[in-house]
């Protein structure tokens, strides 16, 4: 497998997390990764420092800067188009808050020959959440899975984890545009139409931390756009078949 790897980041607020990830993800042996981060005008000066470290690293980081806060899934979506469009042979995706260590990223890439994506999960074994979790929001996130499962029979237990990489090719195979999700649920709608275009998903376990700096950015109104907008999801992708990848 092809060891050149381009993690997409996007970034809102995140300042002090990402010198400190950058530092961490090019530390990891045996690979060659690039990043992109999609900042959304974040206040605290995250698009500057982004700025810097693309002015100190001019060929394994790039920075996208947006005006506003335009939202999670439009940031990845805007992030993949990038590097697909740069020839990256695997592409990333995974939070800026150490929620998701790199550390899991070579027993990704070690599994992904076989499959078309791996998932960092966080329900099946092996996998854990943060033992600071109250166990109202481990209920919560634990039935927000569920639900999503159930709804639109997702094979994979894990469907609202946003530590993925892809191949190229399974990426350039999906309808990004058709991608209409905004918001955590962004997460399920690419894991469904990725299983009904026939590609397969593997889950690795991983130990998702609570975020070390900062502010989480998920509220229960959130949660419960998500819930509603899965339904949307079923039916705007359910008639999806391996016929309809892109060429």
């Amino acid at each position: 497998m092809d060891d050149r790897l381009t993690i997409v980041i996007p970034t809102y607020n995140e300042a002090e997390n990402l010198p400190v990830l950058a530092a961490a993800l090019w530390e990891l042996p045996g690979l060659e990764i690039s990043i992109l981060v999609v900042d959304d005008d974040s206040p605290d000066g995250t698009g500057k420092i982004a700025d810097r470290l693309a002015e100190e690293n001019p060929r394994r980081f790039e920075v996208l800067h947006r005006t506003g806060k335009l939202g999670l899934g439009t940031a990845y979506i805007e992030g993949f188009k990038r590097a697909l469009a740069s020839g990256a042979p695997v592409i990333g995706q995974m939070d800026a808050d150490f929620s998701h260590s790199p550390d899991y990223i070579p027993q990704f890439m070690q599994l992904l020959p076989d499959c078309d994506a791996v998932i960092g999960s966080r329900y099946i074994p092996g996998g854990r959440l943060d033992e600071r979790w109250g166990v109202g929001r481990v209920l919560l996130s634990w039935f927000g899975n569920y639900y999503a499962r159930r709804i639109l029979g997702l094979d994979i237990r894990d469907t609202t984890g946003g530590f993925r990489i892809w191949k190229h090719d399974t990426l350039a195979g999906m309808p990004l545009d058709r991608i209409r999700s905004n918001g955590y649920v962004f997460q399920v709608e690419m894991a469904y139409v990725a299983q009904k275009l026939g590609y397969q998903l593997v889950e690795t376990p991983i130990y998702f931390e609570d975020r070390r700096i900062g502010q989480s950015k998920m509220s229960f109104r959130i949660q419960v756009e998500a819930a509603l907008r899965v339904w949307q999801v079923l039916f705007e992708h359910r008639r999806l078949t391996p016929g309809d990848r892109r060429s």
